[in-house]
């Protein structure tokens, strides 16, 4: 067997190999985007009536926001949400909700207990001596509560989203993989085989020299 045909079948190998990864990676990516989507139907989530741009910046605006605040522009109003985009946006106003809940503060700025001074007031104290006191022990702070259960249940549905992005990267290297083993394997075959088919030919073709004495 010559150089050529080893080349040729070495290609046509690695053809198969890159079209069996490709499959493969299709296959998982297909199934995680699947899996996203079937997740998110199982928690029932309907983003609520103010979830859209226009109501968002009354709420912000009525709850004292700052002008600065980034607000979300996408729009999942009355929307189920079983995509890893919707819980994105889904999650982005949930952050707004929070802002609204605490007076604009993240849970950085907000004490562990309500403040005896000023119970309302969301920033609270970290000082347990200042703290509002119940049955002889301090009143944890319900804003700072609040935010801590907004960041949770967000950053689980930020995850969907960056899931969902990477089966579609998966997706996106797939059809790569599959586009080269069917070009590995084309190339073997119409370059190098019909290369090697040719020399063969002439070979076989070559008149035997006579032998002069």
């Amino acid at each position: 067997m010559n150089t050529k045909r080893l080349l040729e079948l070495g290609g046509i190998v690695a053809g198969v190999v890159l079209i069996a990864f490709g499959i493969g990676a299709l296959v998982m990516s297909i199934n995680a985007r699947s899996t996203v989507s079937d997740e998110l139907s199982r928690e029932f989530i309907v983003g609520s009536p103010d979830m859209k741009p226009s109501e968002i910046r009354k709420a912000a605006k009525e709850a004292g926001l700052p002008a600065t605040t980034a607000l979300p522009t996408c729009d999942v109003a009355d929307k189920e949400i079983t995509s890893g985009s919707d819980a994105r946006c889904f999650a982005q106003y949930m952050r707004i909700h929070a802002l609204e809940s605490s007076g604009g503060l993240t849970y950085a700025q907000m004490g562990r207990f309500a403040s005896a001074a000023d119970p309302s007031d969301p920033k609270g104290t970290s000082d347990a001596a200042a703290a509002l006191m119940a049955d002889g022990k301090p009143v944890p702070n319900a804003a700072r509560n609040t935010w801590v259960t907004a960041t949770a249940l967000s950053t689980a549905l930020n995850v969907s989203y960056m899931a969902e992005q990477i089966a579609l990267f998966g997706l996106v290297v797939a059809i790569a993989l599959l586009l080269s083993g069917i070009g590995f394997m084309i190339l073997a075959v119409m370059a190098l085989g019909t290369t090697a088919r040719v020399d063969e030919t002439a070979k076989a073709g070559t008149p035997a020299r006579p032998v002069t004495g």
